[in-house]
């Protein structure tokens, strides 16, 4: 596996990678790599002839009192489990690199990123929206990886691919990965490493809650009290706050009130020890 940390240095791998017609995937992190990660890699092998794999802490998409510096960063580690899934390149450009002195450019999605996370975070689908650009611009993928643990990131980058004409090959080109979860249920997450021993067995709680509250839904109960009794289930187990937990249109991400004859997710985000951990299912 090459790695390569200039753009220069990137096109010139890329253009090696697609000889003979191949493709090419691309599959965006953060780092702090784990198996929710390594599966979105063994996904992009699947769909594509090469797949390059980008690592960088983004520092748009961090509001002025969360966790960036603090933001787990280990590119040896990461870059040998990359290396041992048979990836081939690895993008790991410098906050520099990707921000040089004079950047002056943000993109903003409307309608998809205005609530949830985006609510909670301003300005940080804005961040998203223009790292995640300015790295299809730089690779040039046939495709594109995603977990859809973050089901409302997935579908912001989703709406930006669409409205700026990014020229995938396939409308169907960025592809999502279902939730890769611990053994008790628990969404694998680089930020699990924060919580303590006490506080990752409490999170498990989270999962759980989730399923009941869809199993309640599904079964024709009342949304709203439905979705009242996971709040309170939540915070009763040890969670200090819960962002929102709402239903939702799984296309749209138009808040539900009631059952729809179309997809639905179920979203929840909550505060645990300080951290902040993100989870969504399937409705039907």
């Amino acid at each position: 596996m090459q790695t390569v940390s200039t753009l220069e240095m990137l096109r010139t791998a890329t253009a090696a990678l697609r000889e003979g017609g191949r493709s090419l995937a691309l599959v965006p992190t953060m780092g702090a790599l784990h198996e929710g990660h390594l599966t979105l890699v063994r996904k992009a092998k699947k769909l594509a002839d090469r797949v390059a794999v980008s690592i960088f802490v983004n520092p748009t998409q961090f509001g002025p009192n969360e966790d960036l510096d603090a933001y787990p960063r280990q590119l040896a580690e990461d870059s040998a489990m990359l290396e041992a899934e048979g990836a081939d390149l690895l993008w790991a450009p410098t906050v520099e690199a990707m921000y040089p002195p004079g950047f002056a450019s943000s993109i903003s999605v409307n309608g998809v990123s205005a609530g949830f996370c985006g609510a909670d975070r301003p300005g940080h689908f804005d961040g998203v929206a223009t790292v995640v650009c300015k790295l299809f611009n730089q690779v040039r993928p046939d495709v594109a990886c995603f977990g859809e643990k973050d089901w409302q990131q997935l579908a912001v980058i989703r709406t930006m691919a669409r409205d700026l004409d990014l020229n995938f090959p396939h409308v169907d080109a960025i592809h999502g990965v279902a939730t890769v979860r611990e053994a008790d249920g628990l969404a694998m997450s680089s930020r699990n490493r924060y919580l303590t021993p006490e506080l990752r067995e409490a999170a498990g709680i989270l999962p759980l809650a989730m399923k009941e509250a869809i199993a309640r839904i599904e079964d024709g109960q009342d949304v709203t009290r439905t979705l009242a009794a996971l709040e309170d289930e939540l915070l009763g187990a040890g969670f200090d706050r819960v962002d929102y937990a709402d239903l939702a249109d799984a296309m749209t991400l138009e808040v539900l009130t009631a059952r729809i004859d179309r997809p639905m997710r179920l979203l929840v985000a909550a505060r645990i020890g300080g951290t902040r951990l993100i989870d969504n299912m399937a409705v039907v």
